[in-house]
């Protein structure tokens, strides 16, 4: 690519290399929802000769301490290049045990703080974005665009503050100051991006005019179309893949899976707060249940395999999940396996328009009647491809770094916009 090209290129073509300056809480090698995301928007843009800067703790997500390699995980305040040639620049960490969330909430916090040298460092970038939930790194994203004067932009992977509110985060009429704090950020980037578009029209509403949606997705191409399930199986098989949180109501599963006793089972994999409570339900109700550690890489897929039914689950009495779509619904979509949907709002929508499987009430008896439904009638967990063509068409992400980068190019180059539209 020609360097040398005049600056307002990129006016005209999206791919013209800028130098992006990320902020985020967890990063590779770590295994976490913004390191899937970013990893794959990374990519991306570095095909398209984007230079990326990525300011990250040293590796310790999700157990609060470095279990990697130091090599691999990073040094404090070192230099390290990432697996698509972005340059890494590692923060130090607060070291905690446990899923307490003060106590990530602290290591965040010092993070943060700790980013904003290290953001001064390194040549000047050409935007500057950080990436929530972790509400520290907003904080630092805001006072390091400030001070190096470039665009900031927030990316909202969830539905902040109202979040904060349904979960009792924030209580009273009053706002809170992370309401505060995150409205603050909100107000005051040159660009928000959602994942959602239900929370870009909330945000509209709120007189926030720079907002787009920029979805959640997965690389499809790295993902397998599997084979239907067995029409004739002694077991109903019901797996859960994902984080074990007040948000998700898991609770409700192992309950249906305790009415259905014999011929069923239920598989859990992943960690959260919520996981020791969840295994002492299933324990107490006698429940055909199986925990499982996060798994990575082939054993995910093993799992998927020996599903016939993969859930998708968020609880139904917070207002903010009406506008949340749980990232593992797409990747379900993909493989083409029946997904039990227990959610609402704009993920039910996508589960019902992509023809993925069926959405059902966030209960136990409901779960339990849809699944005693499903083992009587195996032909309906062939789900075919239109989940996967759902996929190609709405969540890949090698489309949706394009329009990341469309966005970013037209914030740093206002002209880019009206060489666009009169294209």
């Amino acid at each position: 690519m020609d360097t040398s090209l005049p600056r307002d290129a990129a006016a005209v073509n999206p791919a013209f290399p800028l130098r992006l300056m990320l902020l985020t809480h967890s990063y590779w090698p770590e295994h976490s929802p913004p390191q899937r995301r970013w990893l794959s928007l990374t990519r991306e843009f570095r095909k398209a000769g984007w230079d990326v800067d990525v300011v990250a703790p040293v590796a310790h997500y999700p157990n609060g301490k470095r279990d990697l390699p130091r090599r691999k995980a990073g040094f404090a305040f070192a230099h390290q290049e990432g697996p698509h040639g972005e340059t890494i620049r590692r923060v130090p960490y607060l070291r905690h045990l446990g899923t307490s969330p003060l106590a990530r909430f602290v290591d965040q916090l010092f993070s943060a703080v700790m980013s904003v040298p290290i953001g001064l460092g390194g040549k000047k970038p050409d935007a500057i974005l950080a990436t929530a939930p972790s509400l520290p790194t907003l904080a630092t994203g805001y006072v390091l665009s400030r001070l190096r004067r470039v665009p900031f932009i927030v990316e909202m992977r969830d539905a902040w503050p109202d979040l904060a509110r349904d979960a009792r985060i924030v209580q009273g009429s009053v706002k809170s100051l992370v309401e505060r704090v995150v409205e603050f950020v909100q107000q005051r980037a040159d660009l928000v991006v959602t994942v959602t578009d239900g929370f870009t029209e909330t945000l509209r509403d709120r007189g926030i005019k720079n907002v787009v949606t920029v979805s959640n997705g997965l690389d499809l191409n790295s993902m397998p179309f599997l084979e239907p399930p067995a029409l004739e199986r002694d077991v109903f098989q019901a797996v859960y893949l994902g984080n074990h949180g007040k948000s998700q109501r898991l609770d409700i599963l192992i309950r249906a899976s305790a009415l259905l006793g014999d011929g069923f089972h239920l598989t859990l994999v992943g960690h959260g707060t919520s996981r020791p409570q969840l295994v002492k339900l299933a324990r107490e109700l006698n429940a055909p249940v199986t925990f499982f550690p996060s798994l990575q890489g082939q054993a995910v897929m093993d799992k998927y395999r020996e599903a016939d039914t993969c859930i998708v689950s968020l609880r139904d009495d917070w207002k903010s999940f009406e506008t949340t779509v749980p990232s593992k619904t797409y990747e379900v979509l993909a493989i083409g396996r029946h997904v039990t949907a227990v959610v609402r709002g704009e993920a039910e929508r996508i589960i019902v328009e992509a023809g993925g499987g069926d959405v059902v009430a966030a209960n136990a008896e409901a779960v339990a009647q849809l699944w005693r439904e499903l083992s009587e009638d195996r032909s309906r967990l062939a789900s075919g491809s239109s989940g996967r063509d759902w996929v190609r068409d709405n969540a890949d992400y090698a489309q949706l770094a394009l329009r990341y980068m469309d966005s970013i190019t037209s914030l740093v180059n206002p002209e880019s916009a009206d060489a666009r539209g009169t294209a």
